[in-house]
């Protein structure tokens, strides 16, 4: 707490904000917003979804403040789904991905605004790719008992999914059993195989700061998205868990040196895998988790 005496009043600074620069700043009045500086987004503070986090625990040390909208904005954040939906719609409505600003890594020179494409000299050579399979009841086991051990902390998750029919089931299938369980799904989002830039969906999956992900996908569209995850997002391979096709030793190839590193899954036998640098290794059912 700071105080300050000028003209015979006495101001006390007892709350922390963020600014238009998105530096923290001490101030008289509270904030009106509050937000999640890891997902760089705002919100009301009486969002229901915010205040599960809180009360879980693990949401404080990334928790902002700000004086109003205009400062979040500025600030880089963006709009919360759950409690402002109609601002969030407007974000997510925004600017076309063609019309990104070019942002250039000083350290890489790697324009960031640019969709990390596979090549396909790159694909050709790793021959027929895994194509995703209906998943087993196993297989889905394994996945809840992966995120569900009983040291994990994990309440919300957003679930990504390639368009074909048996990631589109599979993604479905978890998330039913995981809002069975008294879970959050925070979102639900699907990629084509090939795009012109992912950073749409890149963003939609990391916008409300899950604890976690599920993916349901085919390797290439999910190698190249996984590209603009680690690029342009605070997306996690190590909280990240997906089902049997993505446990194959050519994903981590296609994807780039490290990109899903911690990354780990479900076999079809209900067995599970996980990507340690760029190594698949998978445990056979009764082998214990993946660490």
């Amino acid at each position: 707490m700071t105080a300050r005496t000028a003209d015979r009043h006495t101001y006390t600074y007892t709350y922390t904000l963020r600014g238009p620069d998105n530096k923290p700043y001490r101030s008289c009045t509270p904030g009106t917003l509050g937000g999640h500086r890891r997902g760089k987004l705002y919100g009301r503070l009486d969002c229901p979804s915010a205040l599960r986090a809180t009360a879980r625990g693990h949401y404080r040390r990334y928790r902002v403040f700000f004086a109003d909208e205009s400062a979040a904005i500025a600030a880089g954040y963006r709009p919360c789904a759950v409690c402002l939906p109609a601002h969030y719609q407007r974000w997510k409505a925004g600017p076309q991905e063609s019309e990104e600003r070019h942002v250039m890594n000083p350290l890489s020179g790697v324009d960031e605004s640019v969709s990390p494409l596979v090549d396909p000299a790159e694909f050709a050579v790793l021959g027929d790719l895994p194509v995703p399979a209906a998943h087993t009841d196993a297989e889905l086991a394994a996945l809840l008992g992966l995120l569900t051990r009983s040291h994990s902390r994990i309440h919300s998750l957003a679930i990504g999914h390639s368009r074909d029919a048996a990631s589109r089931a599979s993604a479905e299938a978890f998330a039913a059993a995981w809002q069975a369980a008294g879970k959050d799904v925070l979102a639900i989002v699907d990629w084509p195989e090939q795009a012109a830039s992912w950073l749409r969906p890149a963003q939609r999956l990391t916008a409300q700061a899950p604890d976690a992900w599920l993916i349901a996908a085919a390797p290439l569209g999910f190698a190249q998205l996984a590209r603009r995850l680690r690029h342009s997002t605070d997306w996690d391979p190590r909280r990240t868990y997906a089902f049997a096709a993505l446990g194959d030793s050519r994903v981590p190839a296609l994807a780039g040196a490290h990109t899903l590193h911690g990354l780990r899954g479900a076999t079809a036998d209900g067995g599970t895998w996980h990507i340690n640098r760029d190594w698949v290794t998978q445990l056979l059912p009764g082998e214990g988790e993946s660490p």
